[in-house]
């Protein structure tokens, strides 16, 4: 399998590139003024992009510990398999970065303001907002696993019903031609039995005529199979 068709590339190029637009909203961030709607957008966009990074990389690390139990069995070797190792680490430490990066950062335009009471004040509402909207993202985070998960549960079960019925159309095709198989067995076993019943008969007549007549017989036999043989195959 080339690297263009197994799925850990693949995966591995769309995490890559969630990678490097979440460094470049990075980069936006460091230069975006604190205590600004965007700046606070954009942390909340980076805090979630990082939690959906790491989620995807910690999936695609517990494949990788799949194929680790039988690597033949997949096409690899233990070189691949570090290999794969090794990037997953890479990402996963790069996405921690980041997010401990955004959350310092986000810490610090809240805890180093001026201790007046008033800025105080709206210092410890500020926080609280931002606490709120932490556990907005949290909560807004989990429901979309939960929704993925349920997306991926009703596409295994799209596919366990798909089984079923493919599995029910060979059982019925199986009866079906068990019983034409029966049908046959059964008109063979008639035609065998004519056969001998009409074996016997001329064997009979054959005892009881002269060689004249055996002859005759055996002359019209021929010329009845011919004519059954002409009318059965030749026409």
């Amino acid at each position: 399998m080339t690297p263009a068709q197994d799925p850990f590339y693949i995966v591995k190029d769309e995490i890559q590139d969630s990678i490097d637009k979440v460094q470049d909203t990075f980069l936006q961030w460091k230069q975006t003024p604190e205590n600004t709607g965007e700046y606070v957008h954009l942390t909340k966009e980076l805090l979630t992009s990082c939690e959906s990074i790491q989620w995807q990389v910690d999936e695609l690390e517990k494949a990788i510990s799949v194929a680790e139990r039988d690597p033949a069995y997949y096409g690899l070797n233990e070189a691949e398999i570090g290999r794969r190792r090794s990037w997953t680490s890479t990402a996963h430490n790069q996405v921690l970065a980041l997010k401990r990066n955004v959350e310092g950062g986000r810490q610090k335009s809240v805890f180093g303001r001026s201790t007046n009471p008033s800025e105080s004040i709206r210092s410890k509402k500020n926080i609280a907002q931002d606490n709120d909207e932490f556990i907005a993202s949290e909560s807004d985070q989990q429901m979309l696993l939960i929704k993925r998960q349920d997306e991926e549960l009703d596409a295994l079960s799209a596919s366990v019903q798909r089984i079923g019925g493919v599995g029910l159309t060979i059982h019925d095709e199986l009866v079906g031609q068990e019983k034409l198989l029966g049908e046959l067995s059964l008109d063979m076993e008639t035609t065998t039995n004519r056969l001998d019943f009409v074996q016997k008969r001329v064997a009979m007549v054959m005892k009881k005529a002269s060689w004249k007549g055996q002859i005759m017989m055996i002359a019209f036999l021929v010329i009845l199979f011919i004519i059954l043989f002409v009318l059965v195959f030749l026409t």
